[in-house]
């Protein structure tokens, strides 16, 4: 485990080298080097396996301070590859916590750097876009690091679903944390839902719970067939890691299940592969979009939300099919937010309408998906 005296280093693809302290786990790491705005919820993001091989920088500057409890962790494990902050808590404030955050990422063994510019290390990918990196503790050289960081294949045209995936079915019917109980809620459900796990959040499963419906969770690489075999009375499909693009037997299985005239719903990953089922590509952004207060546009009623966002994909909108309207883009770039299929009760957004972290505008998307379910 770091201490306060031990030297680290975090040192870019482009060269760019910030020198800081360790935390966590004393090594070296290589991902893709990102940054989250969020003022809370460090625990559930470094546990979002939407993150998985990337190393996440935190844009508010102190971490650690209401400390680790298993009821935050929105997967069973740390999903990221490395942690950047910029000054991590020294003392653990929470009648909730059971952990300090020093000691979780060292048990978890994660590598990570404090005490470093991390505004200006947002700046600079803001300037030259998300890119590989590398943190070392361990003794690496400059040089060294240099060479892992451009030597790692990187995000782009892999299959990290397919790794993350759980790789048996279950069932859920758990809702939300009751914070005057001090518990989960156990909920009756009756309505049955298929979720696809393409590297889900627990929250959302919870939140589906809240309305009633009974979860049935499948892998990703799950067919069609099957999915029409357990009869469902709606489909949901999941957030996940990685590139979309590479995630083509999902594609095919969403695309097999839009005629069978079931209610399906798609967050995140699941909105960009029911997009490219739908006749629409991808692409990847600059820098992605992760904070929790990202304003959309709801074309349809011309609200604005305030979301919460984990994406370093997008849906291009440059040749829509006309069986497809968008429903909702992002007031920080125009980006496809959100999309439905015309006659059919079939819709997906960009954004975490189950926030954890981050604000509870759209909460009534999950609302609109129970009311589509008989």
């Amino acid at each position: 485990m770091a201490d306060a005296m031990t030297g680290a280093i975090l040192v870019l693809a482009d060269g760019r080298v910030f020198r800081g302290e360790a935390i966590g786990a004393i090594g070296n790491t290589v991902g893709e080097v990102c940054f989250n705005t969020s003022l809370t919820g460090y625990q559930e993001i470094l546990t979002d396996p939407s993150y998985t091989d990337q190393i996440i920088t935190f844009t508010y500057p102190h971490i650690g301070n209401v400390g680790i409890n298993d009821s935050d962790m929105e997967s069973d494990a740390i999903s990221v590859r490395g942690c950047i902050v910029r000054a991590p808590a020294r003392i653990t404030s929470n009648y909730r916590s059971e952990q300090d955050f020093n000691a979780w990422l060292s048990d978890n063994g994660v590598v990570g750097i404090a005490g470093i510019d991390t505004r200006a290390l947002v700046r600079h990918l803001r300037d030259h876009g998300a890119q590989n990196g590398v943190i070392a503790s361990d003794g690496m050289s400059e040089a060294d690091a240099l060479a892992m960081a451009n030597s790692w294949s990187g995000l782009d045209g892999r299959d990290l679903v397919g790794q993350v995936s759980r790789k048996d079915q279950a069932e859920w019917q758990q809702g939300t944390y009751d914070l005057n109980r001090a518990e989960f809620q156990n909920l009756h459900c009756d309505k049955h839902v298929v979720a696809f796990d393409f590297g889900c959040k627990r929250n959302i499963f919870r939140k589906l719970a809240d309305r009633g419906l009974n979860v049935t969770i499948v892998p990703a690489s799950t067919s069609a067939a099957d999915i029409l075999a357990l009869k469902p009375a709606g489909i949901f499909l999941s957030n996940g890691p990685g590139d979309p693009a590479a995630v083509a037997y999902a594609v095919d299985t969403i695309r097999e299940l839009l005629d069978a005239d079931i209610p399906i719903f798609g967050i995140c990953m699941g909105h960009q592969l029911l997009s490219q089922a739908l006749g629409l590509s991808t692409f990847k952004l600059k820098f992605g979009h992760r904070g929790g207060n990202h304003p959309v546009k709801d074309e349809t009623t011309g609200k604005i939300e305030i979301t919460s966002q984990n994406h370093g994909f997008a849906v291009c909108d440059d040749n829509i099919p006309e069986h497809v309207d968008i429903t909702h883009r992002s007031l920080f770039d125009g980006t496809v937010e959100g999309l439905q299929v015309k006659g059919k009760p079939i819709f997906s957004v960009q954004y975490h309408p189950e926030a954890s972290p981050g604000p509870q505008d759209a909460d009534y998307l999950f609302d609109r998906f129970a009311d589509l379910i008989h």
